[in-house]
């Protein structure tokens, strides 16, 4: 797969933070989208209530330009194709135009925005794209509501860049991120660090041996023991890269999925909102003690609960000093 990004520098304006999110993320299909339990407004109210909390106004938004691909992704406009990617069969309905404009446009932009908030991340020491993390597509398939590899996307767009030399994915959603796994399959310099329920979607038995640490959690862990082995195997895999291959990663890409929420009906998971805080804040500090630029997706998450959620985190973020969004 190949890509490009016609931005090229990545400065940001006074006003602005590395906040990547843009009007048309959302996807709206004459209704058709409610037939999948994804919240396909879910982008737009998180923007809504950081906007609530005034952490944001519109004029702190970066928004991304739309990538171009080649090779498999042209497929995912034939209408028997999307339908199988978005588990929805009556999009194999639609016609091709619809389904471009309404569903892939929106999710081809979220790829765009991946790849800008990374660049930010290196250039600021974090980025948050309100969006992306797409990690059931890899270059060649999709699948789980995924079209685009967009942590591929954004990490080879690092690494043809030489801007980095070695980068962890820190996936955290409820399920397995089997696209981004087989995609780096053979690169020594991606470390692929999984937190995921092997109970639910996908059951890629395949794509789990290409995890460098996996860590497998399901409806019984507690917050207790999810918070306190993240923190120990994260720290353990991201010190141990520093003594085996000096001087470490030198990027974040953090998929930060909320589906482990409880009463999530994909993640099948039970931990409270403080947990997934908690979580997010452990990522964060491990980034910033070590000097690691961060880039954070929002990923899956399947309640109306999960924008709020979001916006909360992000919230505690920067109460923490973890990101900035004041303006000076």
């Amino acid at each position: 797969m190949t890509e490009h990004y016609e931005e090229e520098d990545y400065s940001l304006e006074r006003h602005q933070r590395p906040i990547v999110y843009h009007s048309e993320y959302n996807v709206s299909a004459f209704g058709i989208e409610h037939l999948h339990p994804f919240d396909t407004s879910k982008w737009r109210r998180v923007i809504c209530y950081l906007k609530e909390m005034n952490l944001i106004t519109d004029s702190t938004l970066v928004e991304p330009n739309l990538p171009t691909f080649e090779e498999y992704l042209k497929s995912v406009r034939n209408p028997l194709k999307a339908a199988q990617i978005v588990e929805i069969p009556l999009v194999g309905c639609l016609p091709p135009c619809i389904i471009e404009n309404k569903l892939l446009h929106p999710l081809r932009l979220q790829a765009g925005g991946s790849v800008l908030a990374a660049n930010l991340a290196l250039k600021y020491g974090w980025a948050i794209n309100v969006g992306g993390g797409f990690h059931h597509a890899s270059h060649s398939d999709g699948g789980g509501f995924c079209f685009y590899a967009d942590i591929t996307m954004a990490i080879c767009d690092l690494f043809d860049k030489k801007a980095i030399s070695q980068a962890i994915v820190v996936d955290l959603d409820a399920h397995q991120g089997n696209g981004h796994a087989r995609d780096f399959a053979d690169n020594k310099d991606v470390f692929v660090f999984d937190v995921f329920n092997p109970n639910v979607y996908p059951h890629d038995r395949e794509a789990r041996q290409f995890i460098n640490k996996a860590v497998h959690v399901d409806g019984h862990t507690t917050d207790t023991s999810y918070i306190s082995e993240l923190r120990k195997q994260l720290t353990q895999c991201i010190e141990d890269r520093e003594t085996l291959h000096p001087p470490g990663f030198d990027f974040i890409m953090f998929n930060a999925g909320t589906d482990c929420l409880f009463g999530d009906p994909l993640g099948a998971m039970n931990l409270s909102p403080q947990c997934i805080i908690a979580r997010d804040e452990i990522v964060f500090k491990l980034a910033k003690s070590k000097g690691i630029p961060i880039c954070m997706l929002t990923s899956g998450g399947y309640q109306k609960d999960n924008a709020l959620l979001i916006a909360k985190s992000i919230e505690n973020l920067n109460s923490k000093n973890l990101i900035d969004l004041s303006i000076n």
